[in-house]
């Protein structure tokens, strides 16, 4: 099975523009909602390509429902905290062009502590040896920078495989509790270590340093340029196949959603990376905020090309 957490998921409001001005009055011309975080934007991908997922985490309030129903509509199951407060939204404001994008993100709802114990619960009675977690996003405010790695001692304590996608201290302390894999982006890693992140070999040294961390595998995403993977036996740099770019929000998390979706049959990390490389690419060459089809995903696979570094 595949969970995907969100602790501080949003309504996410998308308004496209012919051009994007300053102390202007900006009108739409198209306008767009959808169901925002990036463990729901994993969970999305993943039925995409015919995986059901169950989406976990905290809600609040009418855009609470509002998430918790959209999600059911896309069968997507559901498992969440409910808090008090609204969940937050977020607006994106992108160009018709597709060339620039603008995009502001409330910080959502106050997490006491016994919502975030609760949670807790609600995850170790979910976990299952052979599960998949992705963990993923920003943290709501009152939850301490500990929070995911808590998490992932949990799952590890049940033999359930965590995948943890997020920044700064909260990803640091997540590494010491050695999740299976970690996939921050290139300037994530280099705010991490506070090492260059120019070349693929300076990349490949991050990567060596967040291992050192705890991380048993680590994937740096890098946008147009494709990914890195480094595990303990190989590193290698995967290339993403040429599209046109359309909007890139939401294409990392189509990264991871197909990297668990290739993990969950079987594939090795190599090859799964492949996979979540060509879904970030089918995400990001598409308007608006969908997210790649099956059968856009399996063509750009086919174009994905690997060179392994020394």
């Amino acid at each position: 099975m595949i969970y995907t957490l969100t602790l501080n998921p949003a309504v996410d409001r998308e308004l496209t523009v012919p051009v994007v001005a300053f102390d202007s009055v900006l009108r739409a011309s198209e306008s767009r909602v959808d169901f925002g975080g990036k463990g729901f934007n994993v969970s999305r991908l993943l039925k995409r390509l015919g995986a059901d997922s169950t989406a976990v985490g905290f809600l609040g309030g009418k855009a609470g429902e509002m998430l918790q129903d959209g999600l059911r509509s896309l069968g997507i199951g559901t498992e969440f905290v409910w808090v008090r407060g609204e969940t937050r939204t977020n607006v994106s404001i992108v160009t018709q062009s597709g060339g620039h994008y603008i995009k502001v993100n409330e910080k959502g709802p106050l997490v006491d502590p016994a919502k975030q114990q609760e949670l807790l619960d609600k995850i170790t009675a979910l976990a299952k040896p052979g599960d998949w977690w992705v963990l993923a996003g920003s943290l709501p405010p009152g939850v301490a920078d500990d929070f995911y790695a808590r998490i992932v001692n949990a799952l590890n304590q049940r033999d359930s495989m965590a995948i943890l996608d997020t920044t700064g201290e909260s990803l640091r302390l997540g590494c010491a509790e050695k999740p299976y894999l970690v996939k921050p982006n290139a300037e994530e890693a280099q705010a991490l270590t506070k090492l260059p992140v120019d070349t693929p070999a300076e990349i490949a040294t991050v990567a060596a340093e967040i291992r050192r961390m705890g991380a048993q595998n680590v994937v740096i995403s890098m946008g147009k340029a494709g990914a890195l993977l480094q595990t303990a036996e190989s590193t290698w740099l995967t290339h993403s196949p040429r599209i046109k770019e359309r909007n890139p929000i939401g294409a990392g998390d189509s990264m991871v959603g197909g990297l668990v979706w290739a993990l969950m049959r079987g594939l090795s990390l190599k090859e799964s990376l492949g996979w979540g490389v060509a879904s970030g690419a089918a995400t990001a060459s598409l308007n608006g905020t969908e997210v790649g089809s099956q059968k856009l995903i399996e063509k750009l696979f086919t174009q994905v090309e690997y060179e392994r570094l020394a």
